[in-house]
């Protein structure tokens, strides 16, 4: 599979692209006033412990109090009962990432109280796990991980985690004594899966650096008072080039001079086998235009999606909700209607995966294909769409298809959504989607007209309204204005404001001096 990371930088915003066979599947976008806070380290004040819910909220510098549970929180006492449970695990390797989680869970149950771990007015040691989103703040975690490119290094844990990708067990045993036996803290690493075939000597030097970074951010802390930033994740050129490049591409490419000097140093200093793999775009093309990119944006916040097909999806996401539809469209097969069904299918749930992962869709997500009779199909529909999520990034949960035609799944999500990040609510109507009709403005007008004039000593009112609802109370909808000056007994003035929306208006009232 051709795959490329596009970063277009100005100054004002950072767009990083990941295209699979000329696709965009990934769009990450970092703004100078709206910078993703996802792994930055923080020195916090616990500004209120809610009992009620083994959760506390943090100040650490936001407009938004910062979330945290109480399975989120260092329990020292707890240290024993952990390296019980890492033994008890009977996989073959050292915990999880999602057993860990799972232990956490365990281990927080009625029994504990997060008052006994916290208290208000306490400085902790916090890392942002999710960026804000919304209304809500951003969620917060006392377990730590300083990533690298071939380790993360968890400072309040201790065990060796190997990667899942890493698939030969000799390759996996070697990576876990070497890391063993090179460990001196009482700290835990995982190995990441850039790190298959790495030499000693460079796992050695990527735990030196960042047991040093750890070392900094903790004297950091000493010094200085909550709330404040005392660790700041790598510039998002450097991030992609840690994160995407060898493990999901073989190339980035940027626009800005400054950018690739700074990505180049950062890949020379930690990746330099792969320096080649950093080129600079100087063409005077823009290069989000060269390589189609700002089309598949456009597409992508689109509420309906087309397929080749002739079929097409459609996307309805709420705050912890995704709704999708699968249509057939204008397609019909040439053969019958159960191929014409597989086929839409087919092809829905390859594109279904595309969008939910260039969307950053998060939460649960629910996906009616087109009903299907035969057991075989539904397998065959369900077997494409679990190989066609392979290559998301994020923790998915995939449930088979449901007797009533539905896929269930649960996608993890730790950043903004990106239509969230690039529209804002329409201000006519709200977010919703829907506009009153004209003619249900103008019956509006008519209640609200009635409601008021009883309290109105003027003898004349005056309806202030959009153009086209003038046009319409003076027309097909007359009959209102008559039937308002015969019930209230007063003249009824139309004015037009175009400074209004269509389903916006003011009834006011003309007081006349009769002695005038």
């Amino acid at each position: 599979m051709n795959k490329k990371i596009i970063i277009n930088v100005t100054g004002h915003e950072t767009r990083v692209a990941l295209l699979e066979n000329e696709l965009l599947v990934e769009l990450h976008v970092e703004r100078w006033n709206k910078l993703d806070v996802v792994g930055n380290i923080y020195k916090g004040r616990v500004q209120k412990v809610l009992p009620g819910i083994q959760a506390a909220f943090v100040d650490i510098g936001f407009n938004q109090a910062a979330f945290i549970h109480v399975r989120d929180i260092i329990k020292d006492n707890c240290k024993e009962i952990v390296q019980q449970f890492i033994k008890a695990d009977n996989s073959g390797e050292s915990i999880s990432e999602e057993n860990n989680e799972n232990f956490c869970r365990q281990v927080t149950a009625p029994c504990v109280n997060i008052e006994d771990f916290i208290t208000e007015g306490q400085e902790i040691l916090v890392q942002t796990t999710k960026t804000p989103i919304g209304k809500k703040g951003a969620y917060i975690t006392t377990h730590i991980s300083l990533p690298g490119r071939l380790l993360v290094l968890l400072p309040t844990d201790n065990h060796v985690g190997i990667s899942r990708c890493i698939k030969e067990e000799e390759e996996r045993d070697r990576l876990r004594n070497l890391v063993l036996s090179l460990k001196k803290e009482d700290c835990g690493y995982i190995v990441r899966t850039a790190a298959q075939g790495s030499t000693e000597e460079k796992l050695a030097y990527e735990m030196e650096y960042l047991c040093n970074l750890w070392e900094k951010i903790q004297r950091r802390f000493m010094s200085v008072s909550a709330p404040v930033l005392l660790n700041k994740e790598i510039a998002i050129g450097c991030c992609a080039a840690r994160d995407l490049l060898t493990l999901v591409s073989d190339r980035l490419i940027v626009d800005s001079a400054d950018a690739y000097r700074s990505t180049l140093l950062f890949v020379e200093q930690f990746m330099p086998g792969f320096k080649d793999s950093i080129e600079l775009h100087d063409g005077l093309e823009p290069i989000f235009d060269m390589y189609n990119i700002e089309g598949d944006i456009s597409r992508a916040l689109q509420r309906k999606v087309r397929l080749k097909s002739g079929g097409y999806i459609v996307i309805e996401q709420t705050e912890a909700l995704v709704a999708i539809d699968v249509n057939t469209g204008r397609y019909v097969s040439k053969n019958n209607h159960e191929e014409t069904i597989i086929k839409t299918n087919l092809e829905a749930v390859k594109e279904i995966a595309r969008q939910i992962r260039l969307r950053d869709a998060g939460g649960i997500i629910i996906v009616d294909i087109i009903d299907m009779e035969n057991k075989s199909d539904r397998e065959k529909i369900y077997n494409a769409f679990q190989g066609a999520i392979q290559n998301d990034r994020s923790k998915i949960n995939l449930l088979p298809i449901s007797e009533i035609g539905l896929i269930q799944m649960t996608r993890q999500r730790t950043r903004r959504p990106l239509a969230e990040m690039l529209y804002e609510p329409c201000i006519c109507c709200e977010g919703h989607g829907h506009l009153m009709s004209m003619q249900s403005v103008c019956y509006d007008i008519y209640r609200e007209t009635l409601r008021k004039a009883g309290d109105m000593t003027g003898v004349k009112l005056v309806l202030c309204v959009h153009h086209k609802i003038a046009d319409l109370l003076y027309g097909e909808e007359h009959h209102i204005i008559e039937s308002l000056e015969k019930t209230i007994k007063k003249q009824v003035e139309i004015c037009t404001d175009n400074r209004l929306s269509v389903s916006e208006f003011n009834v006011c009232e003309i007081l006349i001096d009769k002695n005038t």
